[in-house]
């Protein structure tokens, strides 16, 4: 499935021992959607495409902004005023042209969730708002497609894998989106630039290995980040027997479709 030009560029994954040639063409092989192509999604973005993940689409219905340069560095400052979808594919392609890369203006929502994870292997959310973050989990645990979902502010991040009926998902950690205005966005409390890199290379990180095996699988495990004081955690997650989308028919499950739910449809 390689070919000597792709042998020659992924040869440092090759030589992984967790890795190797049945790894890399395992990650050629894979199809992994992206939500968002900003802070989070600019590293992961790269690092899929460096790496050699086969097929990725991104979507995104922003247009780039002079704020968002401090921390999405897949941009320049002629890009200000672009589609990130648009110019996020152009840079992946510019990056590694034997990458498929599909670009998506537009928002996730549940009208077109279901349909645009269709035959994807892994969905990585790395949005700037808890609709989204619910509507991906939900889409993921519905539809039994492997999820990392990530998360920043200030100088903290955090990092969630998920894998659907084997361990928890993110409501089984937060069962119900805050109310209106009780959390802070970057724009309203600030983020270091910095945090936005390591968060999505660390989302980056563990998806490489859930694709490839490599490792100790990745899911089931919240990943936090204090920059302040440089400290990082892995917290074990148990499943929730009452979560409201992965617990079924048989616990406390009230989320069967997402189409029933009312995500904010205008946030991506």
């Amino acid at each position: 499935m390689l070919s000597r030009d792709e042998l020659s560029r992924y040869s440092r994954n090759i030589f992984l021992e967790q890795v190797g040639r049945a790894g890399q063409e395992r990650l050629k092989a894979s199809r992994v959607f992206v939500i968002g192509a900003g802070g989070l999604g600019s590293p992961v973005l790269l690092y899929l495409a460096a790496a050699g993940v086969g097929h990725i689409a991104c979507i995104d219905g922003d247009h780039l902004e002079l704020t968002n340069l401090q921390r999405q560095v897949l941009y320049s400052t002629d890009d200000v005023g672009q589609p990130k979808a648009t110019v996020a594919a152009q840079r992946v392609r510019a990056l590694n042209p034997e990458v498929e890369v599909q670009a998506i203006v537009g928002r996730f929502t549940p009208a077109n969730a279901a349909g645009y994870l269709r035959g994807y292997d892994l969905l990585i959310e790395t949005s700037d708002n808890f609709p989204t973050k619910f509507l991906a989990n939900d889409a993921a645990v519905l539809g039994g497609i492997p999820l990392i979902t990530g998360g920043i502010l200030r100088f903290e991040g955090q990092v969630l894998a998920v894998r659907p009926g084997e361990t928890a998902c993110y409501r089984c950690i937060f069962e119900r989106p805050p109310p209106a205005d009780a959390v802070p966005n970057c724009a309203q409390a600030g983020v270091l630039g910095a945090i936005a890199g390591i968060v999505g290379s660390l989302q980056a990180a563990e998806a490489l290995k859930l694709l490839t095996g490599a490792g100790e699988d990745p899911a089931g495990r919240l990943l936090t980040l204090d920059l302040l004081d440089t400290a990082l955690r892995r917290i074990p997650v148990p499943r929730n027997p009452d979560c409201p989308v992965c617990s079924g028919p048989d616990g406390g499950a009230e989320i069967f479709s997402i189409e029933q739910k009312n995500y904010d449809e205008t946030s991506v």
